[in-house]
């Protein structure tokens, strides 16, 4: 499973662009997977829940499923936070893991910047970057492609890769 990023400062725009491409890969036959690193303390289920009164008596693991989908929580309790390759881990193989955030993480990432976000670009402490998507024509010393160009994006990250045959 290749792992590619999405790396920048919040409101840059990381998570429209992840909407926009994971269409994009499926449609030219990639198997996309995504995990998303949350900064804060974050929780999916719902206090009164069945499940929620399940972790809250002290299960290290819930699962939820049906028919369509199914979810398994995995309380902490003290344990280090999991690195992104431990996550990785325990997904379904696919061709392409694609993730937003786990900046510190050595795997290849587009840095999405916009300036009026006001913060300042993350590639030169990052050396895992590869190229730049930003509403804005900017002058960089990598690669520099449109936000909205999300065909040129799916193409950077396919070849950056090594998915070369499934290029469009």
């Amino acid at each position: 499973m290749v792992i590619f990023g999405l790396a920048g400062w919040s409101g840059s725009g990381k998570t429209t662009l992840l909407t926009r491409l994971i269409p994009e890969l499926v449609g030219r036959g990639v198997t996309v997977s995504t995990v998303k690193h949350a900064h804060h303390e974050f929780d999916i289920d719902k206090p009164g829940k069945d499940s929620w009164l399940h972790r809250q008596a002290g299960a290290s693991e819930v699962m939820v499923a049906s028919s369509r989908r199914f979810a398994l929580m995995h309380e902490l309790r003290e344990e280090p936070e999991p690195s992104l390759d431990e996550l990785a881990a325990r997904m379904a193989p696919v061709d392409l893991l694609l993730v937003e955030g786990f900046k510190a993480h050595a795997h290849k990432k587009l840095e999405v910047h916009r300036p009026s976000v006001g913060k300042p670009f993350l590639y030169p402490d990052d050396p895992h970057i590869v190229a730049i998507a930003s509403d804005v024509a900017l002058v960089a010393p990598l690669p520099v492609l449109a936000l909205a160009d999300v065909k040129a994006i799916a193409d950077l990250i396919l070849g950056e890769d090594g998915f070369g045959a499934w290029r469009s």
